[in-house]
């Protein structure tokens, strides 16, 4: 089946002689990986170079009993320019394709997902405070993907809970003072963090962006959101460590 999508380059390497395998995250079809035969011989025979992070246009044929398909065309629309120039943004950008690239099982539709990374790379371009970016993505994520922290409620005991509290990453979640938790696998996290939390995942992208973040709160998620994913996704993110 021919299959026509837009869609983002997560990674790409060189296979056999000529070729490349590049994996995307597209629009309707979620992770999908492919061979461009020939593109490196013949450079003007795809309409983009597949660099990580740009946006093409793919027409590729569908193989029913692999995972691997044969792309046929490739056309840029976005390359995101501002992003390449600077390191720190470049890196923003590439955290955010490997942890898609980890999160999403290959070919399973998430358009919500598709639509954040292009919402994220938008504003990384012009972006003042990369971390911030960072962990909007994040936490947004997390809610599309299913891997959603408990934090409207103990995760134990359902109560509400408030002031400093346990943030559990075994139990993927906020823990109250009166319920137990597991060896030291938790840290104190303030209200003002899970209240961050929990506005940015109702908020839209640009509200969420006019949210202020005082460096506390910005090291309590960043210790948090880095860890908890490291921990439920069972595998490092590499390039979380240079953020």
């Amino acid at each position: 089946m021919i299959v026509k999508d837009e869609g983002i380059v997560l990674k790409s390497f060189d296979y056999r002689e000529t070729s490349r395998i590049a994996t995307f995250f597209t629009q309707h079809h979620g992770r999908v990986s492919g061979v461009l035969k020939g593109i490196r011989k013949d450079h003007k025979k795809f309409g983009s170079n597949i660099d990580r992070f740009s946006i093409n246009e793919i027409v590729y044929y569908e193989y029913s009993r692999s995972d691997l398909h044969l792309i046929s065309q490739c056309d840029l629309k976005q390359y995101y320019f501002p992003i390449r120039e600077d390191y720190k943004k470049s890196l923003a950008a590439n955290y955010i394709l490997e942890l898609v690239d980890i999160i999403m099982p290959s070919q399973e539709p998430n358009e919500k997902i598709y639509i954040l990374m292009k919402e994220y790379l938008k504003h990384l371009e012009s972006a003042k405070d990369i971390d911030k970016l960072v962990h909007i993505f994040q936490i947004k994520i997390l809610g599309l993907s299913g891997f959603r922290p408990h934090i409207d409620s103990c995760v134990k005991c359902q109560k509400q809970v408030v002031g400093r509290v346990r943030f559990s990453l075994a139990s993927g979640g906020l823990v109250c003072a009166n319920c137990p938790t597991i060896g030291k696998d938790f840290a104190i996290i303030s209200n003002g963090t899970v209240s961050t939390m929990l506005h940015i995942e109702r908020s839209t992208f640009e509200q969420a962006l006019r949210l202020g973040l005082p460096l506390t709160i910005k090291k309590e998620l960043k210790y948090v959101l880095n860890n908890f994913l490291v921990y439920h996704l069972e595998k490092r993110i590499k390039s979380a460590e240079y953020l």
